[in-house]
């Protein structure tokens, strides 16, 4: 999966995070908004304690 493609597959990406990561809210995982992709990368390197690379890495696997 392309970062690029985050506003495209947002509900996908949400639904295979929660299956991962239960510790993670609706709000972590917000891209509705105008910046969807910024908002939402920054709230799981926060929540999951990971490098943008390391997310980035977790986010093509999915």
């Amino acid at each position: 999966m392309n970062l690029l493609n985050i506003k495209e597959n947002c509900k996908e990406i949400k639904a295979k995070f929660v299956q991962q990561y239960s510790n993670l809210t609706e709000e972590d995982l917000r891209c509705d908004d105008g910046k969807r992709k910024e908002y939402m990368l920054e709230k799981l390197q926060q929540k999951l304690g990971k490098s943008p690379e390391e997310l980035h890495d977790l986010i093509l696997k999915l």
